[in-house]
């Protein structure tokens, strides 16, 4: 079955690179979504199923801390998978990330296939232990 993504990101370069970099994961990945800060995701929640959500945090307006607090405080969305995908990795950032229940971490600027080992279980994909994917674009995002 299909799952839905969500990305979360003021930039639309940045939400077309990791829908990009989704779509070279060769899953069964339904729709995938975007929203260019937290109110846009949370309208975007309220309309659609999603999975997972790949989400940066300084975004105008309403920021992924925000978003991840507001998801955390409603009972349907608190259990949502959220990956964050940001250019913030301080120890404190990512211990606060972790209390609010995230599900993963990468650090911008990211490779596919870092993105893709943190997408990978949480949409429901064990991966072989001795597989690898040469063909996977060695660019950063």
């Amino acid at each position: 079955m299909s799952k839905n993504i969500l990305i979360v990101d003021d930039s639309a370069t940045i939400r077309s690179m990791v829908k990009r970099t989704v779509r070279m994961i060769d899953l069964d990945v339904g729709e995938i979504y975007e929203a260019s800060n937290g109110i846009e995701a949370l309208a975007q929640l309220a309309d659609h199923d999603v999975a997972v959500l790949v989400v940066d945090i300084n975004m105008p307006t309403m920021d992924g801390i925000q978003l991840l607090t507001r998801m955390k405080d409603n009972d349907r969305l608190k259990h949502m998978p959220i990956v964050i995908a940001s250019t913030e990795g301080s120890e404190q950032r990512i211990q606060q990330l972790n209390e609010l229940g995230i599900s993963g971490y990468v650090r911008k600027p990211f490779h596919p296939e870092q993105l893709r080992e943190v997408l990978l279980p949480l949409l429901g994909v064990l991966q072989d232990a001795g597989s690898t994917d040469t063909d996977a674009d060695d660019g950063l995002f």
